[in-house]
């Protein structure tokens, strides 16, 4: 992705590709004790109304499906100039009515949304922007989920799978074919000195991400 300037529809992976590498996150910081947080959770997440990212500072960001090869991706970054924009803009004209509409507008009235991304038809769309604004926050907020080498560098690390780099390239070739079992988690991620692995929280957590078809 490129920074210095607005996200583009082309800028995204397909939305399956996505869902199976963010939801591969979720399941793995899955701990029953941020169940329970709501949506107050810092980290990455999934729970029935779909996959959350929020650092409780910067960036928060929600991915839901709506239907046979339908998504939504909203959400901000601070770096996005969207909601400052002069004239303001509506992040929704053009968009399809199968959106929710009603919760988008309501997070537009309270100026908490950067961006807003839907999938159909295996395309990523969203409204046009002005030639004048500079970023919508697209690219600090989801890079982590485009570059296959960061993305599993993270599945790789010792707060996530904390395994060799082969492994996590099996772990998430298997995310992306959607064919990942609680017994194929056991077998390739490692318990730490520093983490223990709460594996009832992440066996609930593939089950809501639909990983394993």
């Amino acid at each position: 992705m490129t920074i210095n300037r607005p996200g583009l529809p082309g800028d995204l992976p397909s939305a399956e590709v996505l869902w199976a590498r963010w939801a591969l996150i979720a399941v793995l910081e899955a701990t029953t004790e941020d169940e329970g947080a709501g949506h107050h959770r810092i980290g990455t997440w999934v729970d029935d109304e779909g996959l959350h990212l929020d650092d409780c500072g910067c960036t928060w960001w929600g991915f839901a499906q709506r239907g046979e090869g339908r998504y939504v991706l909203y959400g901000e970054d601070e770096s996005s100039d969207v909601k400052w924009h002069e004239p303001p803009f509506d992040m929704l004209a053009g968009a399809p009515d199968w959106l929710p509409h009603e919760h988008l507008r309501d997070l537009m009235k309270s100026w908490q949304l950067g961006c807003v991304y839907w999938y159909e038809n295996g395309a990523w769309s969203r409204t046009p922007y002005p030639a004048t604004l500079d970023d919508d926050g697209l690219d600090c907020g989801m890079s982590r989920f485009v570059d296959t080498k960061d993305v599993l560098r993270m599945v790789a690390d010792r707060e996530h799978g904390a395994m060799p780099a082969h492994d996590a390239e099996t772990l998430l070739g298997h995310a992306e074919e959607y064919r990942v079992t609680p017994d194929l988690l056991k077998s390739l991620v490692t318990e730490t000195d520093s983490r223990e692995l709460d594996w009832p929280a992440m066996t609930r957590a593939l089950r809501l991400s639909g990983l394993n078809r």
